[in-house]
């Protein structure tokens, strides 16, 4: 029998990476004139990777954007956040702790998120993480991503993991959506980035900060979905 699977987010779930995209969509959106975006705005544009923060900015500036120039804008985006990487990113408190005390506990931990991988790859190496996870996907690591359930079942086949013993961690409804899609329970973050309480989009748990994240829970959670005996 595999150990169990606990599958994390990446922004606003591990790691506050919010000052780094508002800094690295302020320095992309400037030069054709709309105005900065701050970090109140974040709850209205991630969730879907770099370039649907893009164009939620444009939508945000009620400015249309030139398909023409989405490319160019994106890789403006990536060119800059990837230079100055990690930045001011930093893993939510009690993070680092918690990966350590669920590996101890023989748990297998990955990453699934929806930023690209050119991002969230070295996002992890830069921030010394990387060996904590048996696999990071991102949103183009397949043809789909969250909230997908394909996203999900690809990356639990990466970290040889089963469907049956799997938990999803995030902050917003792509996670929590993704997470029923697939049949597997969620804990919901109420530290992230969602523009509605966590708790609202129903996820099976939720915690307020990760000491809460315990071995104990994640096999409780298993159990009560009736996913293990």
């Amino acid at each position: 029998m595999s150990s169990p699977l606990v599958i994390f987010d990446l922004d606003g779930t591990l790691i506050d990476t919010a000052p780094d995209l508002i800094d690295s969509l302020n320095h992309t959106i400037a030069p054709v004139g709309l105005a900065p975006m701050t970090l109140d705005d974040l709850h209205h544009l991630v969730g879907q990777g770099a370039r649907v923060m893009i164009k939620r900015a444009f939508e945000l500036r009620n400015v249309p954007l030139d398909e023409a120039d989405a490319d160019t804008l994106f890789n403006n985006f990536v060119e800059h956040y990837r230079h100055n990487m990690p930045g001011k990113s930093q893993p939510f408190r009690g993070t680092v702790e918690c990966l350590e005390r669920l590996a101890a506990a023989g748990m297998t931990l990955a990453i699934c998120t929806n930023k690209s991988e050119a991002l969230a790859i070295p996002l992890i190496e830069t921030l010394g993480l990387s060996d904590h996870f048996a696999a990071i996907t991102g949103g183009d690591t397949f043809p789909v991503r969250k909230p997908d359930a394909a996203h999900i079942f690809g990356t639990i086949e990466r970290a040889g993991g089963s469907r049956d013993r799997a938990v999803m961690i995030g902050d917003s409804i792509n996670d929590i959506l993704a997470a029923k899609n697939a049949g597997i329970p969620s804990i919901g973050v109420d530290f992230g980035y969602s523009d509605v309480p966590i708790a609202s989009l129903s996820p099976s748990s939720v915690i307020s900060h990760f000491d809460a994240l315990t071995d104990n829970l994640v096999r409780d959670l298993l159990v009560a979905s009736k996913v293990v005996s």
